[in-house]
C-alpha cells in the first residue's frame, strides 16, 4: 500500500486521538496494510519524521553555567568584601573570600548537571529494540528507527518502544505505573475508546517506555520521539522553569536590602566626617571602607551552606537524601504536601481485604505479601477447616486457579507474578493453607487462561478422593452471567443476583477491586478444559475484595502534618472509588469529595485555583493534571511538596518547591527531577524532613540573629567615632577579623542546635514573611547598641588615660569579641531563657566553638605575625577580667529583654 509522506507527515502534526479509531481506521489514517510498511516508505518517513528519538535538550555551555552562579546579590556582596580587601592590600583575605566564591559556583555547576540528568533518564527508558513486520517479514530493529505506520509485535517483557495503537492482542496486560500510578497491570483490548477518555482508560493503547507483563500484540505505531506521551512529559520537565526557594527570596531581598543601607551610611559617613568634622580625604574614606566592612556579613553566605549541608545529614540519618541544598530550608516552610497514592501512601502491594459469602462475610488483616494476619468474622478469628469449610473451598479455588507465587526473600516477602494473583495466594495462606501441598494433592490437569475478551480464568484440577474439579475466577458480572447457582450454608441455592449486587456494592464503596470465584465438578476423566465447559452452571462461592492498602506509619504522618499545620493532598491515576477509600482511611479529605482528571479538564486556572483550596483527593489524573495543580496551589500562595515515584510525577515534582521521589520503586527519572529521594519510600519521612527543615530554618535565624548585631555593633562603632569626631577604635582590617572568626566559630555552632520542643505543633510559616521580624529588628538593634557601648566604652577608658591608640583598639576588639561569646548563649533560645535551659548543654559545639575563639583571641593579642598583620599589641589580665565581667552584663541584659520586651513582640510564624 503506497502513501504520501507529506500527508503522513501532516497528519502527525496534528494532536489525532488514535484510542478513538477503530483498528482498520488507524491503519488507513496511515496507509499500512496487515503486512507492514515496505523499506523504501519506512526510509521515506524516517527522513520526514526523525528518529524515534527524545530530542535532547537546550543547555548552556559550561562556561556559561559557571557565570551564571554569580549572578546572586549574596555572592555580589562577596566580591564587594573582596574588592574591599584588595583595596587595603589585605591579599589573603582576598583571597579567602574570592576562594568561597568560586567553590559556590563549582558546586552549583556540579548540582546543575546531576538536575540534567532527569532528561538523560527519560530518553533511556526508550526500548533499544522492537520487533517489527515490515514487507510481511518479520524483523528486529533498532527502536529509533521505527516510524510511524510500523507495525509491531509485542511480548510477555519487551518494553513498549513508541505509542501503538493495539490492532490485535492476547491477554495483553501492560504495566502503566509510570505513566498514570496505577497499581496493577492494565488489561488491553482493540476496541475504540471515547475520545475524551483520560490517559488511564485508553485500553486499546501501549505507550512508550511501559512494560508488557502478560500475553501478546500487534500494535501501530501512531507516535515516535517527542510525539509519544512519555516524550510529552519530557518536553514538559524542559519547560518546567526552576523555582527559587522562600529562603534564596528571602537572603535576596535581604541582600538587596542591606547592599543599599551600607552604601547609604558608607556614603553619608563619608560626607558627614568629611564637611562636619574635617577629616582628611584619606582618613575618612578609609572610615567609610570600615563602615562598609563593619556592615557585610561576609561569612553569612558560607555559614548558611554550612547550615543547610548540616542539614543534609541529618535527614540522610532519617532517609531522606537531599539533592539540592535549598530544599532543606524549603521543608520547612511546606504548606501543602501533593502526594502520589500507589507506592507512597500506599504499599503498592494488593492485600485481600473482604471476602463475601451467600450469608456470609468475613474480614482479613493483614497488608502486603506477608501471610501474617487471619481471616476473621465479627472480629473473631476463622479456621477454615472447622468453623467455615466454604470458606476453606474458596481459599483453595483462589489458590489453585492462579499462576503466582509469594516467596520470603532476605528482605522479606516477595511476589512473582500478578499482583492481583498474588494477594490471593497470600490470602489462603494466611488461613493455613500450603500452596505446595495444595498443589501436589490437586495437580492441574488443564487451564483457561485469562483473557480480556471472556475475563475469567480457569483451571482443571485431578482429585483423587473428591474428584476432578474446574475453578473459575473473574470479573463479577462475567462469572455471575456463567453461574445458575450459590453455594449456601444448606447446600447449592439459586443464585440471588439482588444479594450479590447490594454486597458487591459495599465492598466497592470502600475502594476494593472484586473478583469473583466459582466451581463446578468436571466431568470423570476429563483430561482438556475449554470455554465451553464453564459458560454454564457453575456454582458461585464467593466474591472477594482486595485494594493496596495505606501504610499504617502514612495514615500518623498524615495526622502529624495536620498538626503542624500542612494540608496533605493525595493526586493519582487510580480510579475515583478508590481513591475516595484510601483518602478516608489516611485521614485525606472530606471522604466524599473527588475529582477527576476529565473535570480539571473543564476548569480555567482561576477555577482550578478555587477547587485547590477546598478539595484534597484527586483521581484519574494525568501528568498536565499534576502539574497544573502544583502551579494554582503555587498561584495560592501555597508552598508545595509533590512526592511521586513515576516518571508521570516528573514535571510536577521539578515544578514543585520540593519535589520528594521514591528511593526503592521510583524511577530514576523521578529521582533527577526531585529534590529530595525517601530513601525508604515511605511518606513518613516526609513528617520527619519537615521537622529537620523547619529546625534548619530556626537555626539560620539564630544565627542571622547572632551575625548581625556584630556587624551593626561595628558599624555602630565607626558611625560614632565620625559622629563624635574620634580616632576609629577599630581598624578595617581588624573588622574584618572578627567577621569572619565569629562567623565561622561561634555563628557556626548555632547551625549545630537541636530540634525545639513543639516545632511540629506550630503553623508553617508565611512564605511572605521577611527573614527578620518585627521583634527581630529590634534584638538586633538593641544588641548592637550594647556591643557599641562595651567596645566604645573601653576604648575610651584606656585611650583618655593616655595608653597606646594600639593597646586601646586591642582592649576594644577583644571586648567585642567577648561580648558576642556571651550574646552566643543567649541567642540559643530566642524568646525562652537560655539560662534556665542551660548556656552551654544540648550542643556539644558551643563549649568547642567558645574554646576555638578564645584561642584565635589569644594568638590574635599575643603572637608577633598577628600583631605585626592586625596592629595588636599584648594586654593585661586586670583588662581580660573587666572584659568578662561586660560580658555577664550584656548576657543578663538580653535575657531580661526576652522577659520585659520579647514575649510581646514576638509572634508564633516569627
Amino acid at each position: 500500500m503506497s502513501s504520501n509522506t507529506d500527508d503522513v507527515n501532516a497528519l502527525l502534526e496534528q494532536d489525532e486521538a488514535w484510542h478513538a479509531l477503530e483498528p482498520g481506521a488507524a491503519q488507513d489514517r496511515l496507509s499500512v496494510s496487515s503486512k507492514g510498511l515496505d523499506d523504501t516508505e519506512v526510509e521515506r518517513r524516517f527522513q520526514a519524521v526523525g528518529p524515534n528519538r527524545l530530542p535532547p535538550p537546550r543547555k548552556h555551555g559550561l562556561l556559561v553555567r559557571f557565570l551564571l552562579q554569580f549572578h546572586n546579590v549574596l555572592i555580589y556582596v562577596l566580591i564587594a568584601a573582596a574588592a574591599v580587601t584588595a583595596l587595603l592590600g589585605h591579599w589573603v583575605d582576598t583571597g579567602v573570600i574570592l576562594g568561597v566564591v568560586v567553590i559556590n559556583a563549582i558546586i552549583g555547576v556540579i548540582q546543575e548537571g546531576k538536575a540534567e540528568r532527569a532528561l538523560d533518564a527519560i530518553r533511556d527508558m526508550l526500548s533499544p529494540k522492537a520487533t517489527v513486520m515490515r514487507g510481511g517479514r518479520r524483523a528486529e530493529v533498532p527502536a529509533e528507527e521505527l516510524v510511524p505506520g510500523d507495525l509491531v509485535l509485542l511480548q510477555s517483557g519487551d518494553k513498549v518502544p513508541a505509542d501503538l495503537r493495539l490492532l490485535k492482542q492476547r491477554d495483553l496486560r501492560v504495566d502503566e505505573s509510570v505513566l498514570t500510578g496505577e497499581s496493577v497491570p492494565v488489561d488491553k483490548n482493540t476496541e475504540a475508546q471515547p475520545k475524551e477518555a483520560v490517559l488511564g482508560d485508553r485500553s486499546c493503547m501501549a505507550y512508550s517506555g511501559t512494560l508488557v507483563t502478560y500475553g501478546q500484540g500487534t500494535g501501530l505505531v501512531v507516535a515516535t520521539a517527542g510525539r509519544t506521551e512519555i516524550g510529552r512529559i519530557s518536553a514538559m520537565l524542559e519547560d518546567v522553569g526552576d523555582l527559587t526557594t522562600p529562603l534564596i527570596r528571602q537572603i535576596n531581598r535581604f541582600g538587596r536590602w542591606l547592599a543599599a543601607a551600607i552604601l547609604a551610611m558608607a556614603t553619608l559617613t563619608f560626607l558627614f566626617g568629611y564637611l562636619f568634622r574635617d577629616y582628611a580625604l584619606a582618613e575618612i574614606f578609609l572610615a567609610a571602607v570600615g563602615l562598609a566592612v563593619a556592615a557585610i556579613p561576609e561569612g553569612l553566605p558560607a555559614v548558611m551552606t554550612i547550615a543547610l549541608a548540616i542539614g543534609v545529614q541529618r535527614m540522610a540519618g532519617r532517609n531522606a537524601i537531599i539533592r539540592k541544598l535549598p530544599a532543606v530550608e524549603t521543608l520547612g516552610s511546606v504548606t501543602v504536601i501533593c502526594s502520589d497514592k500507589t507506592g507512597t501512601l500506599t504499599r503498592n502491594e494488593m492485600t485481600v481485604q473482604s471476602v463475601a459469602q451467600a450469608g456470609e462475610d468475613y474480614t482479613v488483616d493483614g497488608v502486603g505479601y506477608a501471610p501474617e494476619g487471619s481471616v476473621e468474622q465479627d472480629g473473631e478469628a476463622v479456621e477454615p477447616d472447622d468453623d467455615a469449610p466454604r470458606l476453606r473451598e474458596l481459599l483453595r479455588a483462589v489458590l489453585l486457579c492462579n499462576d503466582a507465587t509469594v516467596e520470603q526473600a532476605d528482605d522479606g516477602w516477595r511476589m512473582r507474578g500478578d499482583p492481583t494473583e498474588a494477594a490471593l495466594v497470600t490470602l489462603a495462606m494466611k488461613a493455613g493453607l500450603d500452596p505446595e501441598s495444595e498443589h501436589r494433592d490437586r495437580p492441574r490437569v488443564d487451564a483457561i487462561p485469562f483473557e480480556s475478551e471472556h475475563r475469567f480464568m480457569a483451571t482443571l484440577h485431578d482429585g483423587d478422593a473428591d474428584g476432578a474439579v474446574i475453578y473459575v475466577k473473574g470479573a463479577p458480572e462475567r462469572i455471575m452471567e456463567m453461574c445458575e447457582s450459590q453455594r449456601g450454608a444448606e447446600g447449592d441455592e439459586p443464585l440471588d443476583l439482588d444479594y450479590w449486587k447490594e454486597r458487591m456494592d459495599a465492598i466497592a464503596s470502600k475502594g476494593q477491586r472484586l473478583l469473583a470465584v466459582a466451581v463446578r465438578d468436571a466431568e470423570s476423566g476429563q483430561s482438556s478444559l475449554d470455554v465451553g465447559d464453564v459458560e454454564s452452571g457453575l456454582v458461585l462461592i464467593g466474591v472477594v475484595g482486595m485494594i493496596d492498602p495505606p501504610r499504617e506509619e502514612a495514615i500518623r504522618a498524615v495526622e502529624q502534618c495536620r498538626e503542624a499545620g500542612i494540608r496533605v493532598k493525595m493526586i493519582t491515576g487510580d480510579h475515583g472509588l478508590t481513591a475516595r477509600a484510601i483518602g478516608a482511611e489516611l485521614g485525606i479529605g472530606d471522604g466524599e469529595k473527588v475529582t477527576t482528571g476529565a473535570e480539571i479538564e473543564e476548569l480555567d486556572d482561576a477555577a482550578l485555583r478555587d477547587l485547590v483550596a477546598d478539595t484534597d483527593v484527586f483521581a484519574r489524573a494525568s501528568p498536565e493534571h499534576k502539574l497544573r495543580l502544583v502551579r494554582a496551589l503555587q498561584a495560592n500562595g501555597d508552598v508545595v511538596a509533590m512526592t511521586g515515584d513515576g516518571v508521570n510525577d516528573a514535571p510536577a515534582l521539578k515544578r514543585a518547591d520540593v519535589g520528594v521521589a521514591m528511593g526503592q520503586k521510583g524511577t530514576e527519572v523521578s529521582k533527577e527531577a526531585s529534590e529530595m529521594v525517601l530513601a525508604d519510600d515511605n511518606f513518613a519521612s516526609i513528617a520527619r524532613a519537615v521537622e529537620e527543615g523547619r529546625t534548619v530554618y530556626d537555626n539560620l535565624r539564630k544565627t542571622l540573629l547572632f551575625l548581625l548585631p556584630t556587624n551593626g555593633g561595628q558599624a555602630g562603632v565607626v558611625i560614632l567615632a565620625v559622629l563624635a569626631g574620634l580616632v576609629l577604635p577599630i581598624t578595617p582590617v581588624q573588622i574584618l577579623w572578627v567577621n569572619m572568626v565569629t562567623a565561622v566559630t561561634l555563628g557556626l555552632a548555632l547551625a549545630f542546635e537541636p530540634t525545639e520542643p513543639g516545632v511540629m505543633r506550630r503553623p508553617p510559616r508565611s512564605p511572605q514573611a521577611p527573614i527578620l521580624s518585627r521583634y527581630m529588628i529590634w534584638r538586633i538593634g538593641f544588641v548592637s547598641a550594647l556591643l557599641v557601648a562595651a567596645t566604645v566604652g573601653m576604648f575610651l577608658l584606656h585611650y583618655a588615660e593616655g595608653d597606646a591608640l594600639d593597646y586601646a583598639r586591642t582592649v576594644a576588639v577583644n571586648t567585642l569579641v567577648v561580648c558576642q561569646v556571651f550574646y552566643l548563649m543567649a541567642t540559643r533560645f530566642v524568646i525562652d531563657s537560655s539560662l534556665h535551659a542551660g548556656v552551654l548543654g544540648g550542643n556539644r559545639w558551643i563549649p568547642g566553638s567558645i574554646l576555638g575563639i578564645v584561642i584565635l583571641q589569644l594568638a590574635f593579642t599575643y603572637l608577633p605575625p598577628m600583631q605585626l598583620l592586625f596592629g595588636t599589641t599584648p594586654i593585661g589580665l586586670v583588662d581580660w577580667g573587666l572584659m568578662l565581667a561586660i560580658g555577664v552584663v550584656v548576657l543578663l541584659l538580653v535575657e531580661l529583654e526576652k522577659t520585659l520586651v520579647g514575649r510581646r513582640m514576638h509572634q508564633p510564624g516569627d
